[in-house]
Order: C-alpha cells, then structure tokens, then sequence
C-alpha cells in the first residue's frame, strides 16, 4: 500500500469512526457534488429519511434546501478557505421546514484529491420563531408609535428620554434624534424643569406618587420656545432592577380654546334671556306711559304743560328704542324677512352711511359676485349697519378707511371644527373694517355684552354691537369679531344665502353637471400661520392637494425655514402676526432674498390694507374664512 493509499484509508476510517460515535448527531457527509456518503441516525430523526433512502442523494435536492448564498459561490468558498457556516433552511421528509444553523468542514481524503465535506446541523427553528415573534411585537409595536394620536414619551428613571413617538416630533416640533438621550426636562418651560427634576428625584428616594398612576394639566413647551396646555398620563414598569416611565400627552390648546368659546357662548345666552325678558316687560310698561301721555296731551292747551308732555314722550320713545335693541340682542325683536340682494341694500344705503361718518372718513363698499341674496329683515339690516358704521367712525378720531364687503362664502367642515357654533353651509358674507384704535383681547372677550361701552359717560348706551350680535343670531346666521390693538377692527356677519326659486331654470338635473375638480399640484409651501389651529387646518387641506408643506408659527421663524430649504416656490403667510414681523414685512423679505418665490396672503380682516400698509403688486390675498377651492384656485393661479 502507498503512502497516499494509507492515507485516504486512514481518513475513511476516522470518517466512519467519527460518524459512529456522533451517530447521534446532526451529521451528513457529502462530496463538493451534495452527493451524501454518511447519514448518522441524528439526521434520520431530524429530517425524518432513513440512511438507506438518503444516501445516494444529492443533499440540496433531498434536503430542498434555501441558501443565503448561490451554491457555487459558497463552493467557492470552502475550497479557498476550507470551512463554511450559515443558516439555511432545510425541510423534513413531510415537506415543514426546518432552520438549521450548519457548518461545512472539507477534508481532501479521497484518492483523486477531491473534497469531502463533514456537514454539522443544529435545529434552530424554535428560536427563529421566537426571533421572528420578537420581531413582528417590534414592528407591531413602532406602528403604533408612528400611528397613536397621542404623543408618547419615554424616560429611564434619571430623566433621559428613551423613546420619542412621531405624534411627539409633531407636537414637541424636535425629531426623535434630537431628543434621545437627552432630559425630558427640554420639553418644559423654565418654571417647570426643577419641579421635574426634584419630583423624580423624591419619588425614587420615597415611592410618594404626584403624576405617575394619575392624570393631570401640565404646561409643555416646544422646539419654538411657545407653551401650550397639555394633559399628562404617566405608567412605570421595571426591567432588569430598573424603572422606566411612560408618559401620554395630549395637547388641550383646542379643547381650552372650544371650551372658552362654548362659555362665551353659553354666558351670552344668558344674558340674551335676561335682557330679552326685561326688555319685554319694561316695553309693556313703556306703552303704559307714552298711552296715557298721548291721552292727555288731548286734554290741554297750556303751553308750558304741553312741553314737558312732549319731553316726556321724547324720552318714552328714547326708552322704547333702548328696549328695541335689547329685543334685538336678545333674539325677541319681531322681524320681517324677505328674499333681498344684500349688495344692492349695501350700495343704496352707502349715501346715508357717508353723511353719518364725516368728511374724514372714506367709505369703500365692495360688491363680490352677483348672487348675494338672502332671506333677511332689509330695516334690522340697515340699522345693524349703522351701529356698526358709527361705532367704526368713533374708534377713527383722526379720520380713517371703513370698508363694507359683501360676498358669497361656504363654510365647510374645517371651519365648523375651529368655531363648535357655526354651521356648515352656503352663507353671504358682510365684513365691516375700519383702521381705527383696535380692541384689546378684554375689551373683545365683552365686546357684544349689553352696556358694555368704553366710551365716556353719555356717548353711548353699549347697546351697538350686542343689537348686531342679536340680528345675526336671530336671523340665523352668525357673527365674528377680530381686531388687534392700532390694527382696526374687523365684524363680519354671516347670513345664510337663499336662491330664488328660478334660480335653478335651465340647469339640468340628470345629475350630468359635473363638479370641477380642485387642482393640487406637488411644489414645496411655507405655510406661516401664528393660530395653530388654523394653520393645522392649512397645512391638512395643502397636503391632500399634494404639495409639500413647511411650517412657522411667526415671521423669523419663517426665514430659519427658508434659509434650510432652497426649493420652496410659494409663501403663504397670515399678514396680522405677532412677534414683530407682519406678513408683508415678511414677504419683503423673502421676495430680496429669493424675487421668484411667489406669494400668497390670508388675513381676518375685510381687505389686506387694514393698517395703512398697501401689499406689493406680486403678492396675492384670500380672506378668511376662504375653501379649499379657493385655496386650491388661488394656488395654481400663482404657481403657473
């Protein structure tokens, strides 16, 4: 025998010793070919072939293994380094798979100096199933973080945050990156963060619970340094000997804001109850007395007694106007509607609204559209109109613009959601602005309140604005109020609109009139807008068009977001801001640093020059409260 022979002799039988001791084992023995030469019983139980079925056989094809690598790659592999290890999936005679973590070996035995392959298999199909099952909690458990509406926070117990849900960047403004690993306290203002800290600090020293279990209204504060209410639900849990806490929040700035309006609303109901019910009674007694003046105003001829008789009628009617427009307020008044174009009312009322403002105030009336119409009391209107032209012209001294718009708006969901009280629907319009003085937030939160006055003693009974405020109720519409302090003062009335019964002559009705499709478009918008709730409703409404959307709440932040991103192509900004940079002062701004961003401006008030301050010929308006048409409209026009 050669030495070669001995050789290749000697392995065999450390083959065949090797494979009857481990006869237990997971072990096959096979060429570079996968043609099986040893099947120890291991492999019989496992992949349930017995030795004299497997032998023989190609060991992929038996097996219908799955490979990580092509085959011939990981051939390759084990003739240049003689060893190969992976995880492979095999499957079992009754065709279930099986995870195997197997290790390739290869010995040159044979007489022709081929490779033989010692191939060890470990079945691991129980921790893949439990590693798949830890996986899929994962990914079932980051869907709920990206998804929950409420924000979730995470901290250890030293108060470094852990884990940052996406309604979290959205609410707190930072990026998960930016917060992990970092004090949760930097999600507070000032005033809170060493209250934090000492809370956590006692309740690890003594277990004494103030938040954790409960509930409660903190104050929050965002990547902006603005604050805002939020409500704090906190869990704790222990793992491995340590606490971690989870923190639920919810943000309360709408749900304050809606509460603020419904007890506004609720308070000036009552007040409308009582004022209603007084006026009434001091009415009857009202006829009582001008009825017995008139009588006795028959009965004499001295003249002396018949001037105070008449002064006493003059003041009874004084009285009897007063108690009108308590009824009014009050939503008792008697009216007398009927289908009138409430733009052919305005403009033949304008002559007599002149004469009552003066040669120092200029009159604008604006007419949108032609079909104005409403169902409406023509008398209440105009003396709605007067009280507001005359408290106009007392808050403009110096002289001044009042500007009366009239046009035909749809109200739709989005704006129900931001005031509970308004209804959705087709309304006209009636936005009465002067560049007056401006109300403080105070004198606003009273402005409609029976005898709230800021004039002096004998100027005025109070009674303006809460008999308009009555008219819009009662005539089924509705009324706002914005002004800011030197801005002017904006009241807009919303009368449902009404259609003749012609109006609809000639349109078919076999449902072939289709309704235009509102464009979007897919360019990047800086939305600035300093109500969140109203620029969410913005930003929601852009982004279903399909445009690309980046927000700010004021002007400076406006330009930090211009500055990060060179592709914005419009602006879309709130002109009245607070923070010291209006919107046209912004857009001047921007339009030096980038001239071809185009520009588009939203404001509450009747027309975008309420301060004096003219908008540059490129930039463009909508008033508020403006559709998603309109938006959608005014967009394109701009854009292309």
């Amino acid at each position: 025998m050669s030495g070669n022979t001995a050789i290749v002799a000697t392995t065999e039988n450390l083959l065949n010793a090797v494979a009857n001791v481990l006869d237990d084992a997971n072990l096959i023995v096979h060429g570079l070919d996968g043609v099986i030469s040893r099947w120890t019983g291991g492999c019989e139980q496992l992949y349930g072939w017995q030795r004299s079925e497997a032998i023989g056989k190609v060991v992929y094809d038996l097996l219908a293994a799955q490979f990580p690598l092509p085959l011939d790659e990981i051939r390759r592999h084990i003739q240049t380094h003689h060893v190969w290890e992976g995880e492979v999936v095999h499957h079992h005679k009754d065709g279930h798979p099986i995870f195997a973590a197997t290790r390739w070996v290869a010995v040159n035995s044979s007489r022709d100096g081929a490779a033989i392959i010692i191939q060890t298999n470990n079945d691991i199909t129980d921790m893949k199933k439990v590693q798949n099952d830890l996986a899929g909690r994962e990914a079932h458990l980051r869907s709920i973080l990206d998804t929950v509406p409420e924000a979730m926070v995470v901290i250890d117990e030293t108060g470094i945050i852990t884990s940052f849900s996406a309604a979290a960047e959205r609410l707190f403004g930072y990026s998960s990156e930016e917060v992990v690993g970092r004090s949760v306290n930097l999600l507070m203002p000032a005033s809170a963060k060493e209250v934090h800290d000492n809370y956590l600090a006692r309740y690890i020293r003594t277990g004494e619970r103030r938040i954790i279990g409960y509930g409660r209204v903190v104050i929050g504060q965002r990547k902006d340094r603005s604050v805002f209410p939020m409500e704090l639900a906190v869990g704790e849990a222990i793992t491995n000997g340590k606490r971690i806490f989870t923190g639920f929040i919810r943000d309360l700035t709408s749900r304050h804001k809606i509460e603020e309006e419904l007890r506004q609303s609720q308070k000036m109901e009552a007040i409308g109850q009582l004022t209603g019910g007084l006026a009434h009674d001091f009415n009857n007694l009202l006829t009582v007395i001008s009825g017995n003046l008139e009588m006795i105003e028959n009965k004499l001829s001295d003249e002396k007694l018949l001037a105070l008789l008449h002064e006493a009628q003059d003041a009874s009617e004084d009285g009897a106007k007063l108690t009108g427009q308590l009824l009014a307020f009050g939503r008792r008044q008697p009216l007398n509607p009927e289908l009138v174009d409430v733009g052919g009312l305005v403009s033949g009322f304008a002559n007599l609204l002149r004469r009552t403002l003066g040669e120092t105030i200029e009159l604008r009336t604006i007419v949108n559209g032609t079909s104005n119409e409403a169902l409406v009391d023509a008398s209440q209107f105009q003396n709605a109109l007067l009280n507001l032209a005359l408290n106009a012209r007392d808050a403009m001294p110096r002289g001044g613009k009042l500007t009366i718009d009239i046009s035909r708006v749809k109200l739709d969901v989005d704006y129900a959601q931001m005031y509970p009280h308004v209804r959705t629907g087709d309304y006209v319009l009636i936005s009465v602005t002067d560049t007056g003085t401006g109300m403080t937030p105070e004198v606003k939160e009273k402005a409609f309140e029976p005898f709230f006055t800021t004039k002096g003693v004998g100027s005025g009974t109070g009674l303006g604005l809460s008999m308009v405020y009555g008219f819009a109720k009662q005539s089924g519409g509705n009324i706002q109020l914005y002004s800011e302090p030197g801005q002017g003062t904006s009241v807009r009335i919303f009368l449902p609109a009404t259609q003749r019964a012609n109006a609809g002559v000639g349109l078919p009705d076999d449902g072939s009139r289709k309704i235009a499709e509102i464009p979007g478009g897919t360019e990047k918008i800086l939305v600035v807008e300093d109500d969140p709730r109203v620029r969410r409703v913005a930003v929601s409404r852009l982004t279903d068009f399909g445009y690309s959307i980046i927000e700010a709440s004021n002007g400076v932040e406006a330009l930090d977001r211009l500055a990060q991103n060179e592709d914005i192509a419009l602006l879309f900004t709130d002109i009245v801001m607070p923070g010291g940079m209006t919107g046209d002062e912004l857009a001047a701004e921007v339009r030096a640093w980038r001239p071809n961003i185009r520009v588009l401006f939203t404001s509450g008030y009747a027309e975008p020059a309420i301060a004096g301050r003219e908008l540059a010929q490129s930039g463009s308006w909508l008033k508020k409260p403006y559709t998603a048409r309109e938006l959608a409209v005014r967009l394109r026009e701009l854009l292309d």
